[in-house]
Order: C-alpha cells, then sequence, then structure tokens
C-alpha cells in the first residue's frame, strides 16, 4: 500500500493519476475532503486532518510508503506515527531552499523535517524543488478581471518547475529501485521571469495581459498584510532579491529519474489557460 497525503495538491493529484497508470498496486489517498476531487481508478479514499492525530491511524494502517509534502502538519508526530505503524519508505517534499537559502525561516524548518526523516529509521527519499509553476495562480484574479499584474523582480528568471514533473520523481522514487537515500534538486528546464510567465500565459489565453513591475518594498507590503513579514521577506529574497548561482542552476534531475525531459512552463500554462479565463 503506498498513501499519498495531500492528495488533491498540485503534486499529490497527478501522483495518484501516474500511481494507477503504473499498476503500482494497492493506493490510498489521505485528504481533508474527499468531495473536493474525483480520485483515479481504484484509489481507496480516508479523510482526515494531520491536526487530528486520531484519523491518522487508519490511514496509515497496511502502508508500507508514503508520500509526504514537509510542513503540511505536526512533522514530528506525523512521522512517528508512520514508524509506529510500519511505514518502511518516506518520499519527502522539501525545498531547494535549503541548499540555496539555508539562513531563511522556511528554509531552516525544511531541513528540521529532512532530518527528523533521516533519523526516524524509516528509508527516505528527498525532493528539493525550486519555484512552482502553480505559484502563477496568484495572479489568476487579475488576469480574470482584467486588470493590471503587478510583481517585482520582472526579469528575474528561476528555472520554475512544473508540479506535475515533482510528482513524476516522486512516482519513480515510490516505485521503482535505487531511490532510497538520495535527496533530488528539482528544476524545470529552463529560466523563466515573471514578465515571460504573464506573456506565456496571455498568449494561450489570446489576449494581452497588462503587467506593471513593482518594488520590493510595495510588494512587501502586500504579502506581509497577507503572510507577515518574516515570510514575506523570505519569499521575496528567493525570487530575486538574494539570487545566486545556485538558486538559478537549471538541472536534468527530472530527466534523469524519468526518462522524460522537464516541462516548460508553457506547457503549465496551456494545461491551466481555463484558470485564468
Amino acid at each position: 500500500m503506498i498513501l499519498v497525503t495531500g492528495a488533491t495538491g498540485h503534486i499529490g493529484s497527478v501522483l495518484l493519476r501516474e500511481l494507477q497508470a503504473c499498476g503500482a498496486g494497492p493506493v490510498r489517498a489521505f485528504t481533508r475532503d474527499a468531495s473536493r476531487a474525483a480520485f483515479p481508478g481504484e484509489t481507496e479514499v480516508v479523510e482526515g486532518d494531520f491536526a487530528k492525530g486520531e484519523t491518522l491511524k487508519p490511514a496509515l494502517d497496511g502502508v508500507r510508503s508514503m508520500f509526504l509534502p514537509s510542513r503540511t502538519g505536526p512533522d514530528a508526530d506525523i512521522l512517528a506515527a508512520a514508524r509506529r505503524a510500519g511505514v518502511e519508505h518516506v518520499v519527502l517534499v522539501s525545498s531547494i531552499t535549503v541548499q540555496t537559502h539555508p539562513h531563511l525561516g522556511p528554509a531552516g524548518e525544511n531541513l528540521a523535517v529532512e532530518r527528523l526523516l533521516e533519523d526516524s529509521g524509516m528509508a527516505w527519499t528527498v525532493l528539493r524543488p525550486t519555484q512552482f509553476a502553480s505559484n502563477a495562480l496568484m495572479w489568476a484574479g487579475p488576469i480574470r478581471d482584467r486588470v493590471v499584474v503587478r510583481a517585482p523582480y520582472a526579469d528575474t528568471g528561476l528555472p520554475t518547475i512544473h508540479p506535475a514533473d515533482i510528482a513524476s520523481v516522486a512516482r519513480a522514487a515510490l516505485t521503482e529501485p535505487g531511490h532510497r537515500g538520495r535527496t533530488y534538486a528539482l528544476t524545470g528546464p529552463e529560466p523563466v521571469t515573471a514578465r515571460q510567465q504573464v506573456e506565456a500565459i496571455a498568449a494561450v489565453l489570446g489576449r494581452d495581459v497588462p503587467f506593471i513591475e513593482i518594488s520590493r518594498q510595495e510588494a512587501r507590503g502586500r504579502m506581509a498584510a497577507v503572510f507577515g513579514e518574516e515570510a514575506a521577506d523570505a519569499v521575496l529574497d528567493v525570487t530575486g532579491g538574494d539570487v545566486n548561482d545556485e538558486l538559478l542552476a537549471v538541472r536534468d534531475t527530472v530527466a534523469r529519474v524519468t526518462g522524460s525531459p522537464a516541462r516548460p512552463f508553457r506547457q503549465w500554462a496551456a494545461e491551466n489557460a481555463h484558470l485564468f479565463r
């Protein structure tokens, strides 16, 4: 049995489909609300919440391998429960900032979860993706409303990754030999700036999308009101204020692990155009 947590998320939903398509055997989805999505094939669904530890026990019953996005719940408790339940292997989604920006608070939190897993006695595979293509959904409202998209660091290009590529690497790690005890830094196939992302979305919509670069100060004020000052500074540092060669590097990990090239941002934009209309 493979347990996929975050089963309705950008990664988990694709991972479920890939596991079913490759005949991985019994697969279980763990989600807060099973009504939010249609699950593929013979997927078994267990509703629960990481904040309610008693709901995790039935989800873990009989599970040998687990997919776990970091920092979606009380990680120490989740990993301890998995170990007690006899889980043998955990594929953890962490962040590339663990190696590129270790001084930032969220990176330190991800590293702490990685170390908890490595010290748990279970086998592990750690995925460290860069910026998600799906982060562009923050502009969905303005684009649908046909107002100006505003973003800082308009021409700083990060090798943004399609969430489906993270899912494909996770599927390989869960079903193929040779991935236990490995840490994979994951990126897309090329750098893509915020301006280029908006242009790609405009192209698939078939209309102009106005775009204006704003200052870090203005962006920080908007983000801090929603996420808090520390989180706002961390995001802004990673997206342009404190970029470094390690963060900008394009890696071929997706192709090496899955045998298929990483998907470009324009493919994500085409697949998700309906969300911007």
